[in-house]
Protein backbone atom coordinates (compact mmCIF):
# COMPACT_ATOMS: atom_id res chain seq x y z
CA UNK A 1 0.00 0.00 0.00
CA UNK A 2 1.36 3.52 -0.96
CA UNK A 3 2.59 5.58 2.15
CA UNK A 4 1.48 8.68 2.91
CA UNK A 5 3.88 9.59 5.86
CA UNK A 6 6.76 11.22 4.63
CA UNK A 7 7.40 15.08 2.43
CA UNK A 8 10.07 15.80 0.13
CA UNK A 9 12.42 16.58 2.79
CA UNK A 10 11.83 12.97 4.61
CA UNK A 11 12.77 11.31 1.33
CA UNK A 12 15.81 14.08 0.75
CA UNK A 13 17.31 12.47 4.54
CA UNK A 14 16.21 9.22 3.41
CA UNK A 15 18.82 9.57 0.47
CA UNK A 16 21.35 11.02 2.51
CA UNK A 17 20.84 8.41 4.89
CA UNK A 18 21.21 5.35 2.64
CA UNK A 19 24.35 7.14 1.25
CA UNK A 20 25.89 7.14 4.37
CA UNK A 21 25.46 3.53 5.48
CA UNK A 22 26.26 2.21 1.92
CA UNK A 23 29.51 4.35 2.24
CA UNK A 24 30.38 3.80 5.82
CA UNK A 25 28.39 0.85 7.04
CA UNK A 26 27.92 -2.00 4.85
CA UNK A 27 30.69 -3.03 4.04
CA UNK A 28 32.08 -3.26 7.78
CA UNK A 29 29.31 -4.55 9.68
CA UNK A 30 29.99 -8.08 8.80
CA UNK A 31 33.63 -7.13 10.97
CA UNK A 32 32.03 -5.39 13.57
CA UNK A 33 29.61 -8.38 14.27
CA UNK A 34 32.56 -10.43 14.58
CA UNK A 35 34.16 -7.76 17.37
CA UNK A 36 31.07 -7.69 19.00
CA UNK A 37 31.23 -3.66 18.71
CA UNK A 38 30.58 -0.48 16.48
CA UNK A 39 33.73 1.36 16.09
CA UNK A 40 32.66 4.62 17.76
CA UNK A 41 34.60 6.75 14.81
CA UNK A 42 31.28 5.59 13.13
CA UNK A 43 28.93 7.44 15.37
CA UNK A 44 31.41 10.74 14.84
CA UNK A 45 30.20 9.98 11.16
CA UNK A 46 26.90 9.84 11.49
CA UNK A 47 26.96 12.82 13.46
CA UNK A 48 28.51 14.73 10.95
CA UNK A 49 25.78 13.47 8.30
CA UNK A 50 23.41 14.72 10.24
CA UNK A 51 21.96 11.90 11.55
CA UNK A 52 22.45 11.92 15.41
CA UNK A 53 20.87 14.67 17.50
CA UNK A 54 17.38 14.25 15.65
CA UNK A 55 14.73 16.33 18.08
CA UNK A 56 17.77 17.90 19.69
CA UNK A 57 17.71 22.14 19.28
CA UNK A 58 19.66 23.00 16.57
CA UNK A 59 21.44 25.64 19.28
CA UNK A 60 22.65 22.15 20.25
CA UNK A 61 24.40 21.06 17.32
CA UNK A 62 21.26 18.92 16.54
CA UNK A 63 18.32 18.67 13.85
CA UNK A 64 15.97 21.47 15.32
CA UNK A 65 12.91 19.91 14.82
CA UNK A 66 10.70 17.38 17.00
CA UNK A 67 9.64 15.05 13.76
CA UNK A 68 9.62 11.43 14.58
CA UNK A 69 9.29 10.66 10.90
CA UNK A 70 13.10 11.53 10.59
CA UNK A 71 13.61 9.30 13.19
CA UNK A 72 11.59 6.44 11.59
CA UNK A 73 13.65 7.08 8.42
CA UNK A 74 17.01 6.34 10.03
CA UNK A 75 15.67 3.71 11.75
CA UNK A 76 13.73 1.60 8.29
CA UNK A 77 17.61 2.22 6.53
CA UNK A 78 19.30 0.73 9.16
CA UNK A 79 17.19 -2.09 8.75
CA UNK A 80 17.19 -2.07 4.62
CA UNK A 81 20.81 -2.80 4.96
CA UNK A 82 20.49 -5.05 8.49
CA UNK A 83 23.00 -2.76 9.93
CA UNK A 84 21.56 -4.33 13.46
CA UNK A 85 24.69 -3.48 15.26
CA UNK A 86 24.31 0.45 15.00
CA UNK A 87 22.60 1.74 18.00
CA UNK A 88 21.30 4.90 16.69
CA UNK A 89 17.83 4.74 17.28
CA UNK A 90 18.48 4.41 21.27
CA UNK A 91 20.72 7.40 20.95
CA UNK A 92 18.17 9.07 19.25
CA UNK A 93 14.89 7.86 19.97
CA UNK A 94 15.16 6.41 23.72
CA UNK A 95 17.59 8.74 25.13
CA UNK A 96 17.44 12.14 23.36
CA UNK A 97 14.20 13.19 25.00
CA UNK A 98 15.09 12.53 28.50
CA UNK A 99 17.74 14.81 28.06
CA UNK A 100 16.00 17.46 25.83
CA UNK A 101 12.46 17.34 27.65
CA UNK A 102 14.06 16.71 31.20
CA UNK A 103 17.44 18.08 31.14
CA UNK A 104 18.57 21.15 32.93
CA UNK A 105 20.11 24.26 30.95
CA UNK A 106 23.30 23.20 32.15
CA UNK A 107 22.92 19.47 31.59
CA UNK A 108 21.81 20.60 28.26
CA UNK A 109 25.19 22.52 27.21
CA UNK A 110 27.22 19.89 29.13
CA UNK A 111 26.21 16.76 27.13
CA UNK A 112 23.63 17.50 23.83
CA UNK A 113 26.53 19.01 21.35
CA UNK A 114 28.52 15.67 21.78
CA UNK A 115 24.98 14.18 21.49
CA UNK A 116 24.57 15.17 18.35
CA UNK A 117 27.98 15.22 16.79
CA UNK A 118 28.65 11.55 17.59
CA UNK A 119 31.23 12.05 19.83
CA UNK A 120 29.13 11.72 23.26
CA UNK A 121 27.51 8.19 23.24
CA UNK A 122 24.73 7.01 25.76
CA UNK A 123 22.67 4.45 27.13
CA UNK A 124 19.63 4.25 29.51
CA UNK A 125 20.30 1.40 32.20
CA UNK A 126 16.70 0.02 33.60
CA UNK A 127 16.85 -3.81 33.23
CA UNK A 128 19.04 -5.81 35.88
CA UNK A 129 19.63 -9.33 36.69
CA UNK A 130 16.16 -9.51 39.31
CA UNK A 131 14.05 -6.61 37.08
CA UNK A 132 13.02 -6.39 33.65
CA UNK A 133 9.82 -5.75 32.21
CA UNK A 134 8.92 -5.16 36.26
CA UNK A 135 10.86 -2.10 36.51
CA UNK A 136 9.38 -1.11 40.17
CA UNK A 137 11.44 -4.13 41.41
CA UNK A 138 14.42 -2.03 40.70
CA UNK A 139 16.80 -2.60 43.65
CA UNK A 140 19.80 -0.44 42.65
CA UNK A 141 19.75 2.17 45.28
CA UNK A 142 21.05 6.02 45.16
CA UNK A 143 21.67 7.76 48.44
CA UNK A 144 21.84 11.51 48.58
CA UNK A 145 25.25 12.18 50.19
CA UNK A 146 25.72 16.50 50.23
CA UNK A 147 26.37 17.72 47.00
CA UNK A 148 26.33 13.72 45.01
CA UNK A 149 24.46 10.30 44.85
CA UNK A 150 25.98 7.07 46.11
CA UNK A 151 24.99 4.43 43.83
CA UNK A 152 25.67 0.78 44.18
CA UNK A 153 23.99 -2.07 42.41
CA UNK A 154 24.10 -3.78 39.32
CA UNK A 155 22.36 -3.40 35.35
CA UNK A 156 22.37 -5.74 32.99
CA UNK A 157 21.58 -6.33 29.04
CA UNK A 158 22.23 -2.20 28.64
CA UNK A 159 22.73 -1.74 24.56
CA UNK A 160 25.43 0.51 24.23
CA UNK A 161 26.55 -0.32 27.28
CA UNK A 162 30.47 -0.76 26.21
CA UNK A 163 30.86 2.19 24.60
CA UNK A 164 28.65 4.78 26.24
CA UNK A 165 29.96 7.99 27.84
CA UNK A 166 27.17 8.85 29.58
CA UNK A 167 24.20 6.44 31.03
CA UNK A 168 21.20 7.43 32.30
CA UNK A 169 20.87 5.19 35.67
CA UNK A 170 16.99 4.09 37.15
CA UNK A 171 17.69 3.78 40.57
CA UNK A 172 15.76 3.56 43.61
CA UNK A 173 16.46 6.81 45.85
CA UNK A 174 12.99 6.17 48.57
CA UNK A 175 13.47 2.76 49.57
CA UNK A 176 9.77 2.88 50.78
CA UNK A 177 7.93 4.26 48.28
CA UNK A 178 7.98 1.54 45.60
CA UNK A 179 7.53 2.98 41.81
CA UNK A 180 7.01 6.26 43.44
CA UNK A 181 11.06 5.93 45.34
CA UNK A 182 12.84 6.16 42.05
CA UNK A 183 14.93 8.44 40.27
CA UNK A 184 17.01 8.86 37.21
CA UNK A 185 20.57 9.92 37.41
CA UNK A 186 23.05 10.60 34.59
CA UNK A 187 26.41 8.72 35.01
CA UNK A 188 29.23 9.47 33.07
CA UNK A 189 31.99 7.31 31.97
CA UNK A 190 34.59 8.04 34.46
CA UNK A 191 33.11 7.96 37.30
CA UNK A 192 34.78 6.38 40.21
CA UNK A 193 32.77 2.91 41.00
CA UNK A 194 31.22 2.38 37.96
CA UNK A 195 32.39 -0.27 36.14
CA UNK A 196 31.65 -1.88 32.97
CA UNK A 197 31.32 -5.98 32.81
CA UNK A 198 31.16 -8.12 30.17
CA UNK A 199 30.14 -7.49 26.37
CA UNK A 200 27.32 -10.05 26.39
CA UNK A 201 26.66 -12.82 23.93
CA UNK A 202 23.89 -12.91 22.52
CA UNK A 203 21.96 -14.54 19.79
CA UNK A 204 21.32 -12.21 17.82
CA UNK A 205 22.58 -8.41 17.00
CA UNK A 206 25.84 -9.44 17.58
CA UNK A 207 27.50 -6.10 16.08
CA UNK A 208 25.69 -4.25 18.80
CA UNK A 209 27.89 -3.87 22.33
CA UNK A 210 25.55 -4.85 24.87
CA UNK A 211 27.04 -5.03 28.65
CA UNK A 212 26.78 -5.51 32.56
CA UNK A 213 27.21 -2.30 34.16
CA UNK A 214 28.41 -2.22 38.14
CA UNK A 215 27.94 0.58 40.40
CA UNK A 216 30.07 0.31 44.11
CA UNK A 217 29.78 3.59 45.78
CA UNK A 218 29.97 5.34 42.47
CA UNK A 219 29.65 9.06 43.82
CA UNK A 220 27.85 11.07 41.56
CA UNK A 221 27.05 14.87 41.30
CA UNK A 222 23.42 15.55 42.00
CA UNK A 223 23.30 18.02 39.48
CA UNK A 224 23.28 14.80 37.43
CA UNK A 225 20.20 13.81 38.31
CA UNK A 226 17.60 13.97 34.97
CA UNK A 227 13.98 15.43 35.91
CA UNK A 228 12.92 15.55 39.32
CA UNK A 229 13.85 12.94 41.96
CA UNK A 230 11.40 10.65 43.04
CA UNK A 231 9.77 10.87 39.71
CA UNK A 232 11.61 8.63 37.50
CA UNK A 233 9.63 6.07 37.51
CA UNK A 234 6.37 8.67 35.88
CA UNK A 235 9.33 9.91 33.53
CA UNK A 236 10.36 6.37 32.16
CA UNK A 237 6.33 5.98 31.52
CA UNK A 238 5.87 9.57 29.92
CA UNK A 239 8.93 8.02 27.25
CA UNK A 240 8.61 4.19 27.10
CA UNK A 241 5.42 5.01 24.40
CA UNK A 242 8.11 6.97 21.67
CA UNK A 243 10.51 3.40 22.72
CA UNK A 244 7.86 1.27 21.79
CA UNK A 245 6.97 2.80 18.51
CA UNK A 246 10.51 2.46 17.37
CA UNK A 247 11.30 -1.28 18.31
CA UNK A 248 7.55 -1.19 16.11
CA UNK A 249 9.15 0.85 13.62
CA UNK A 250 12.24 -1.68 13.23
CA UNK A 251 10.11 -4.99 13.57
CA UNK A 252 7.81 -3.53 10.48
CA UNK A 253 10.86 -2.30 8.18
CA UNK A 254 12.94 -5.51 8.93
CA UNK A 255 9.29 -7.79 7.85
CA UNK A 256 9.23 -6.10 5.13
CA UNK A 257 13.03 -6.22 3.99
CA UNK A 258 12.65 -10.29 4.58
CA UNK A 259 8.99 -10.46 2.67
CA UNK A 260 11.17 -8.72 -0.45
CA UNK A 261 14.47 -10.80 -0.27
CA UNK A 262 12.20 -14.41 -0.15
CA UNK A 263 9.79 -13.43 -2.65
CA UNK A 264 12.59 -12.96 -5.26
CA UNK A 265 14.08 -16.02 -3.23
CA UNK A 266 10.99 -17.91 -4.85
CA UNK A 267 10.85 -16.57 -8.41
CA UNK A 268 14.58 -18.01 -8.49
CA UNK A 269 14.81 -21.33 -6.84
CA UNK A 270 13.39 -24.22 -8.29
CA UNK A 271 11.90 -27.30 -7.98
CA UNK A 272 10.51 -30.08 -9.13
CA UNK A 273 11.19 -28.48 -12.39
CA UNK A 274 9.69 -25.11 -11.63
CA UNK A 275 10.09 -21.95 -9.49
CA UNK A 276 8.90 -22.49 -6.00
CA UNK A 277 7.34 -19.27 -5.95
CA UNK A 278 4.55 -21.28 -8.36
CA UNK A 279 3.02 -23.66 -5.33
CA UNK A 280 0.18 -22.34 -4.12
CA UNK A 281 0.92 -23.13 -0.27
CA UNK A 282 4.15 -20.96 -1.27
CA UNK A 283 2.16 -17.92 -3.16
CA UNK A 284 -0.14 -18.01 -0.10
CA UNK A 285 2.31 -18.03 2.11
CA UNK A 286 4.03 -14.59 1.32
CA UNK A 287 -0.13 -13.40 0.05
CA UNK A 288 -0.68 -13.49 4.16
CA UNK A 289 2.65 -12.42 5.21
CA UNK A 290 2.59 -9.33 2.76
CA UNK A 291 -1.31 -8.55 3.42
CA UNK A 292 0.23 -8.46 7.50
CA UNK A 293 2.96 -6.48 6.86
CA UNK A 294 0.81 -4.00 4.87
CA UNK A 295 -1.31 -3.57 7.72
CA UNK A 296 0.94 -3.59 10.58
CA UNK A 297 2.81 -0.78 8.47
CA UNK A 298 -0.88 1.55 8.10
CA UNK A 299 -0.88 1.27 12.23
CA UNK A 300 2.66 2.17 12.78
CA UNK A 301 2.26 4.79 10.13
CA UNK A 302 -0.56 6.32 11.95
CA UNK A 303 0.98 5.82 15.69
CA UNK A 304 3.63 8.09 14.44
CA UNK A 305 1.29 10.79 13.08
CA UNK A 306 -0.19 10.89 16.89
CA UNK A 307 2.98 10.77 18.55
CA UNK A 308 3.82 14.14 16.28
CA UNK A 309 0.60 15.53 18.05
CA UNK A 310 1.81 14.56 21.25
CA UNK A 311 -1.29 12.32 21.47
CA UNK A 312 0.33 8.75 21.32
CA UNK A 313 -1.61 6.76 23.85
CA UNK A 314 0.40 4.36 25.89
CA UNK A 315 -1.95 1.31 25.32
CA UNK A 316 -1.43 1.84 21.28
CA UNK A 317 1.72 2.10 21.53
CA UNK A 318 1.80 -1.26 23.60
CA UNK A 319 -0.43 -2.72 20.73
CA UNK A 320 1.90 -1.47 17.95
CA UNK A 321 5.41 -3.19 19.92
CA UNK A 322 3.72 -6.28 20.67
CA UNK A 323 1.79 -6.98 17.47
CA UNK A 324 4.46 -5.83 14.88
CA UNK A 325 7.34 -7.52 17.03
CA UNK A 326 5.42 -10.89 16.85
CA UNK A 327 4.63 -10.39 13.10
CA UNK A 328 8.15 -9.64 12.83
CA UNK A 329 9.29 -12.98 14.52
CA UNK A 330 6.77 -14.81 12.61
CA UNK A 331 7.98 -13.47 9.28
CA UNK A 332 11.46 -14.46 9.59
CA UNK A 333 10.00 -17.82 10.81
CA UNK A 334 7.90 -18.28 7.64
CA UNK A 335 10.86 -16.52 5.14
CA UNK A 336 13.57 -18.79 6.75
CA UNK A 337 11.38 -21.80 5.83
CA UNK A 338 10.79 -21.15 2.56
CA UNK A 339 14.50 -20.94 1.97
CA UNK A 340 14.66 -24.33 2.52
CA UNK A 341 18.12 -25.77 4.41
CA UNK A 342 19.60 -22.51 2.73
CA UNK A 343 17.57 -20.23 5.31
CA UNK A 344 19.61 -22.08 8.07
CA UNK A 345 22.90 -21.10 6.21
CA UNK A 346 24.33 -17.55 7.88
CA UNK A 347 25.56 -16.47 4.49
CA UNK A 348 21.92 -15.69 3.84
CA UNK A 349 20.21 -12.85 4.50
CA UNK A 350 17.34 -14.60 5.94
CA UNK A 351 19.01 -16.17 8.51
CA UNK A 352 20.72 -12.98 10.21
CA UNK A 353 17.61 -11.75 10.12
CA UNK A 354 15.41 -14.60 11.82
CA UNK A 355 18.01 -14.53 14.68
CA UNK A 356 18.23 -10.23 14.79
CA UNK A 357 14.58 -10.50 15.08
CA UNK A 358 13.77 -12.76 18.13
CA UNK A 359 14.74 -9.70 20.54
CA UNK A 360 11.97 -7.93 19.40
CA UNK A 361 8.88 -9.25 21.83
CA UNK A 362 11.34 -8.91 24.78
CA UNK A 363 13.25 -5.49 25.08
CA UNK A 364 11.03 -2.40 25.25
CA UNK A 365 9.20 -4.29 27.50
CA UNK A 366 8.00 -8.32 26.46
CA UNK A 367 4.56 -9.52 24.74
CA UNK A 368 3.22 -10.37 27.45
CA UNK A 369 3.58 -7.06 29.53
CA UNK A 370 2.21 -4.77 26.33
CA UNK A 371 -0.68 -7.31 26.12
CA UNK A 372 -1.13 -6.53 29.77
CA UNK A 373 -1.18 -2.85 30.03
CA UNK A 374 -3.83 -2.84 26.34
CA UNK A 375 -5.91 -5.64 28.88
CA UNK A 376 -6.03 -2.71 31.97
CA UNK A 377 -6.86 -0.17 29.14
CA UNK A 378 -9.82 -1.97 28.63
CA UNK A 379 -10.72 -1.94 32.34
CA UNK A 380 -10.28 -5.53 33.14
Amino acid sequence: MQRELFGIEHKLFREAVAGFLDREVVSFHGEWEKDGIVPRDVWAKAGEAGILGLGVPDEFGGSGTDDFRFNAVVTEEVCRVQASGLGFALQNDVVAPYLVGLGTDEQKRRWLPGFAAGTLITAIAMTEPGAGSDLQGIRTTAVRDGDHYVLNGQKTFITNGINADLVIVAARTDPDAGAHGISLIAVERDTPGFERGRNLDKVGLKAQDTAELYFADARVPAANLIGEPDRGFAHLMDNLPQERLSIAVSAVAAAELMIAQTVEYCKNRTAFGRPIGSFQNTRFVLAELATEADIARTYVDRAIVLLNRGELAADDAAKAKWWTSELCNKVMDRCLQLHGGYGYMMEYPVAKAWQDARIQSIFGGTTEIMKEIVGRSLGL
